[in-house]
């Protein structure tokens, strides 16, 4: 589905990712593991072609950079971190931006399979209560269900996600997760998301990246790369003892 080949990218000259080589086919979710400012934020950019880059991203064996940007946006979505909202649209104008990369003109002559994709991933997500309602007016939770179904409504194949469960509580994450992980295997899209909690990247991953200052530090099966070793390079810190520790604090015989 997507082969990336000697990817290096960064910022005002400098790169921040050098020499990044991997593949993911469909139906694979994998997760971009590794420290703050080890490169993972920037290579889902330089995979989306938000930034500039050296190397390749290979799309069913077709370089993306000689795509037009259109045509790349029905191949590849990008979820970035959600921060703060510019423009007051509803809940279902937002979504439909998602169609954009289809539709001759913006949020204007919607075809009959655009409103049905579009209708398909509310009710996928369970957004119809707000569908109505301003972007604006919304929780944080909301809004990154609301620009997750946006992403999902370009119906791309490759799906890039900066911490998608940002702004979540833990119920939530999890049913997040649980939704993109079936929709991934029933849809044959490929995932790539940027995951701090290594919980979850466990539950949820198939494959991972480990970044270690801008490099690979180890690639494969989820569990190859949860190993301790890698982890205490990357990381710098003994994860696994943590992990424990936290664990016997949950192993009280007393229940509240």
């Amino acid at each position: 589905m997507i082969t990336v080949n000697h990817l290096c990218a960064g910022y005002d000259g400098a790169d921040v990712i050098h020499d990044i080589s991997f593949g993911a086919a469909a139906g694979e979710m994998l997760c971009v593991l590794g420290p703050n400012g080890c490169g993972k934020s920037t290579l889902l950019k330089a995979i989306a072609r938000i930034i500039n880059y050296r190397g390749n991203v290979l799309l069913h064996n077709i370089d993306s950079a000689t795509m037009p940007r259109k045509a790349l946006a029905q191949k590849i979505a990008f979820l970035g971190q959600v921060s703060q909202v510019y423009f007051p649209y509803t809940v279902y104008e937002t979504i439909a931006m998602g169609r954009y990369a289809y539709a001759k003109g913006f949020l204007k002559n919607l075809s009959a399979e655009d409103t049905a994709i579009i209708n398909s991933i509310i009710t996928q997500l369970a957004i119809e209560d707000i569908q109505d309602r301003l972007i604006d007016e919304i929780s944080g939770g909301q809004l990154q269900r609301v620009f997750l179904a946006r992403t999902l409504a370009q119906t791309p194949d490759i799906i890039l996600l900066d911490e998608p469960t940002n702004h979540l509580d833990l119920k939530h994450q999890m049913a997040l997760l649980t939704f993109l992980k079936s929709y991934a295997q029933e849809h044959r899209k490929t995932i790539i998301g940027v995951f701090h909690d290594l919980n979850l990247a466990r539950h949820f991953g198939d494959t991972a990246i480990a970044l270690h200052n801008g490099t690979i530090a180890a690639h494969g099966t989820i569990t190859d790369v949860l190993h301790n070793d890698i982890l205490q390079t990357v990381y710098d810190i003994d994860i696994r003892a943590f992990m424990r520790e936290s664990l016997g604090k949950w192993g009280g015989n007393n229940e509240e």
